[in-house]
């Protein structure tokens, strides 16, 4: 089910569901929001004082996430920043609350992944894979395309890369899923993550050696993870070591599934990312460096 589109005069509620929020990071990017002509809800663990590297205790994450979704004139849950913390709150939130409140839309990444595949699963819904706005990378480009996904979304159908090239030739249809590679492997067996079966699936990450990306990717190989994906779309590896490297082996890794597979997208922990919906179908050009997302 495709959320409802944002308008101008709606509510946007800012949750902190994994890591400490720097509070300049928070005061430079409302006015960012403000300028989309909403008005924004900011949560009470956005502002909270750390508890060590979770922005509050599990319990206050949960119910900062449950309320934003339950108040009837939020139309868009935005996670501030991601960090870790998203998986511990996931048996707290009450889905079946959430699925009678009807619809909206939830935006964010890294380790927000793990909420990303719980919306969509849980609730049934396509939401955002988007830049973190309380981060250093939420940039003009990056602010513009969240925006447009929000408010014009036919008006970014199409992902266009300009540094993306055919890891695999070939272009395939399938449903968008994944983000973040380490929260997809390390949420094998539970109740959210399903496969990859008929999808596209997305995979980045950050600050991860060769080794540990070999492991996880190795980890989603062995379970079974990968049988029947249709696509592979990777964006950024940043301060993974050397680029050339990390492109080396996901060929190595992920050249064996033999799917249309497209390198350096340019999606992630990365200035300018663009904004990519999950749960939907889309078709994926590997040679052109596109996704369209269909109607």
């Amino acid at each position: 089910m495709k959320p409802p589109k944002t308008r101008p005069g709606d509510t946007i509620a800012l949750v902190a569901p994994a890591g400490p929020v720097p509070p300049e990071l928070v005061e430079k990017t409302l006015p960012v929001l403000h300028g989309w002509g909403v008005e924004v809800r900011v949560g009470e663990c956005v502002r909270a004082a750390p508890t060590g590297y979770l922005s509050a205790p599990d319990e206050a994450r949960a119910a900062e996430f449950t309320e934003a979704w339950l108040d009837p004139g939020v139309t868009c849950v935005l996670a501030a920043r991601g960090g870790y913390g998203s998986q511990r709150m996931l048996d707290l939130v009450d889905w079946a609350a959430l699925r009678a409140a009807g619809p909206k839309m939830f935006a964010g990444s890294s380790d927000v992944t793990a909420l990303h595949r719980a919306v969509n699963v849980h609730l049934g819904l396509e939401t955002l894979f988007s830049p973190l706005p309380a981060t250093t990378l939420f940039d003009d480009v990056a602010a513009e395309h969240l925006r447009l996904s929000l408010f014009e979304p036919d008006e970014v159908r199409t992902i266009t890369s300009p540094t993306g090239s055919p890891l695999v030739p070939g272009a395939a249809t399938g449903t968008l899923i994944g983000g973040n590679l380490a929260l997809l492997a390390s949420g094998l067996g539970a109740p959210e993550q399903g496969s990859a079966r008929d999808a596209i699936v997305l995979l980045e990450d950050v600050t991860e050696s060769a080794y540990r990306i070999d492991r996880m990717l190795t980890q989603l190989l062995r379970s079974g993870w990968f049988d029947g994906v249709q696509g592979i779309v990777l964006g950024s590896w940043a301060a993974c070591g050397d680029p050339g490297a990390i492109r080396d082996l996901m060929l190595d890794r992920l050249g064996p599934l033999d799917v249309p597979t497209v390198w350096d997208f340019g999606f992630g922990h990365v200035p300018a990312s663009p904004t990519i919906p999950l749960g939907t179908r889309a078709t994926l050009d590997a040679d052109a460096g596109t996704l369209v997302v269909l109607p």
